[in-house]
């Protein structure tokens, strides 16, 4: 049996007697085949969920400060009213999970994938998101924070809405010129430059 596999069996067994050695919040479900499985008002604090499969797994009202979700698989899972500050989920699969009133305070999001993730009174404040991520969430983020009180977009760092409904993806800068208009400019190029050759010649 390869390392690896022998690695996701203990932590399995650990997960199945409630944590490393039974004690305290800090649970290991590392690799582990979880799929919706409910951990619904549950104190999971410190607890490894990396490279996890917890796709619809419930975590309503659930206690997960400081956890590891690296590489997990999140899919469609149940984060309301959840507590994840300070957890660290980069290049986690969280699309279509439910985020809605969620505290996700200094929660470090790189390399994640929220396609279709519910974010309706999510607190984002001083979370790491990439800025592809923070772009498309902006376009639809609204809501406040039943607990923090803080405002989704605000705590996204979004602008205005006009701004990110027309923003690329690849733009730093907000709205891109439309197509015509940079058919116009090109235009308006080519001319210039058809009239300094005959001015020259």
């Amino acid at each position: 049996m390869s390392p690896r596999r022998l690695a996701a069996d203990l932590n399995q067994a650990e997960a199945n007697i409630g944590g490393e050695f039974g004690i305290g919040t800090s649970k290991q479900y590392g690799e582990a085949e979880i799929n919706g499985r409910d951990f619904h008002g549950e104190d999971l604090r410190r607890s490894n969920f990396t490279a996890a499969s917890c796709r619809n797994c419930n975590f309503k009202d659930t206690k997960l400060q400081g956890t590891y979700f690296i590489k997990a698989v999140v899919a469609k899972a149940n984060f309301e009213n959840a507590d994840l500050s300070d957890a660290l989920m980069d290049r986690a699969v969280i699309n279509q999970a439910n985020l809605k009133n969620a505290i996700l305070e200094r929660v470090i999001f790189t390399r994640s994938d929220f396609g279709g993730a519910d974010i309706e009174g999510a607190d984002f404040s001083n979370a790491l998101v990439d800025k592809t991520q923070q772009i498309a969430l902006c376009r639809y983020a609204s809501g406040q924070n039943a607990f923090t009180g803080v405002d989704t977009r605000k705590s996204l760092g979004c602008g205005s809405r006009r701004k990110f409904a027309s923003s690329a993806p690849s733009s730093d800068e907000g709205p891109q010129d439309s197509h015509e208009l940079r058919w116009k400019d090109m235009s308006a190029l080519t001319i210039g430059f058809n009239m300094h050759i005959t001015v020259y010649l």
